[in-house]
Order: C-alpha cells, then structure tokens, then sequence
C-alpha cells in the first residue's frame, strides 16, 4: 500500500545524519519559490494570514530558496516536519529498515514540493495547498499541482505492486489530487473521540492519529488493506457499526 499524509507548517531544523533523496519535483519547487519570492510582504501575509514576522521570515526563505541547494541548506523531509502529524509518526524513532521501506510507501503532499518521499531533501518553506497562488496553471496550487500528482501516484503505487492508497491526509492536501485521474482504491481511516457517548472529530487528536497509522503501516509491512482494521496504538480501536468500507472508523474514548 502507499499511504500518503500532509506536511507540517513547524519545522524541526535540527541535523540529521541520514542519507537523503532528491525529490521528484524540485524544478517545480523552484518553479513555485521564485513567483512566490516576487510577491510583496504584504501579498505574502495575506496569502497565508501571516503575523508580520512569519511573513518577513517567509520571504527571506522564498530569496534564499536555491536551485542546486547545498546539503547543509536541506533536511530530509519526514525528519524535518514537525507539527501534529509528525508526533504521531516519529519519524526520528524509525529504525533504518522502516525508513527504507518508508521511502517507497509513504508520500508527504505538499505545496510547494508536490509529492515527497520520508527522505527527500527540502529546504525551508512555507507554503499551504490551500494558498490562492497565481501561476501560468491557474489560480492556486490545487490547479497547479492536480494533474501532476494522481499520475505521480498512480506510477509510484504501480511501482511497488500496489492498487490501494491510504489517505492519511488532511482534506485541504488530498484535495489537490484529481480522484478521476487516480487510478487506486481509496482508504480513508477516520478517528474520533468517544466523549460521553457521542463520537466526534477532534482536529488535534486525529492529526496525531493520522501521523501514528502512517507508522503502523510501515512498522506492520502492511500490504492487505484488511491489516489496517487491526490498529490500535493510542487506545484507538476499530468500530465496524460506524465504518463504511473505505472509510474505516477508529474510537478511543476523549483524552481531556
């Protein structure tokens, strides 16, 4: 299976010594960072509603952003995204052998990257799926990227003899993906917070959840989608009576 979740807007900049990848899209990356780079300060708070100092700290990432970047300037993907996603994944605790396998069955959406692997090489940036960035391809990113990225997954799950995707990413990410060109069977697992009898979506804990049955993929090797109904890290556990079949749901009951 290739499991795909989101990035993070938090980066954790620390080195790694790991061996990284190139990522499959980097002239489009670059592509995206100088038009982004040609933006005022004010238009880039406003793309993103940034406070003053995340816009300016953003533009000064957009002018450094290089073509051929130096491996000092980079960090490998899944090691570098930091936000609630990531708590789930520890990526930082996989073993060598799960990053291995990681770097052929999981892919991370993004913005300005299009499609990462765990290992890819990125460069410090900021810059959400939802924006309404202007290109040459249309009025945001969701036209910049969509064609692109159902055909690059298409290819990538065919080249690990898979037919399913598991989408452990948000809505405003898979989004992008046009589901008419992707040609995989979808599995979207959904986890909720059994709080007094009444299960609901709470956005944090089922970031986290996201992040931690990425994990469970790739520690488990799993390859039958029917192993995902055996998840349960976290306390989470599989309800039947409130899943349909592509949309398997997970309960634990509400952490306060």
């Amino acid at each position: 299976m290739l499991v795909v979740i989101s990035p993070a807007k938090r980066l954790d900049w620390a080195e790694r010594d790991v061996a990284v990848s190139q990522p499959d899209f980097q002239d489009d990356a670059v592509r995206l960072s100088k038009t982004a780079r040609n933006l005022t300060l004010g238009d880039l708070k406003k793309l993103m509603d940034l406070s003053d100092d995340l816009a300016r700290l953003n533009r000064d990432r957009f002018r450094a952003f290089a073509n051929t970047p130096e491996a000092a300037a980079t960090r490998p993907a899944a090691l570098a995204f930091a936000g609630d996603t990531y708590q789930g994944l520890e990526a930082g605790s996989l073993d060598a052998d799960e990053l291995a396998w990681a770097q052929d069955h999981l892919r991370i959406l993004s913005g300005l990257y299009g499609l990462l692997r765990p290992l890819d090489a990125i460069q410090p940036y900021r810059l959400e799926m939802g924006s309404r960035l202007k290109t040459r391809r249309g009025k945001n990113l969701y036209d910049y990227w969509r064609d692109q990225l159902s055909k690059a997954l298409n290819a990538q799950a065919e080249g690990i003899g898979s037919a399913v995707l598991v989408n452990c990413a948000s809505q405003e990410y898979f989004g992008a993906v046009d589901p008419k060109a992707l040609k995989l069977r979808v599995i979207t697992p959904v986890f909720m917070e059994d709080k007094s009898g009444k299960p609901k979506v709470v956005s944090f804990f089922a970031k986290k959840a996201r992040g931690a049955m990425a994990r469970f993929v790739i520690q488990k090797r799993l390859t039958d989608p029917a192993g995902l109904l055996d998840f349960d890290l976290g306390g989470y556990a599989y309800q039947p009576d409130l899943s349909d079949v592509d949309k398997p749901v997970f309960l634990r009951p509400y952490q306060a």
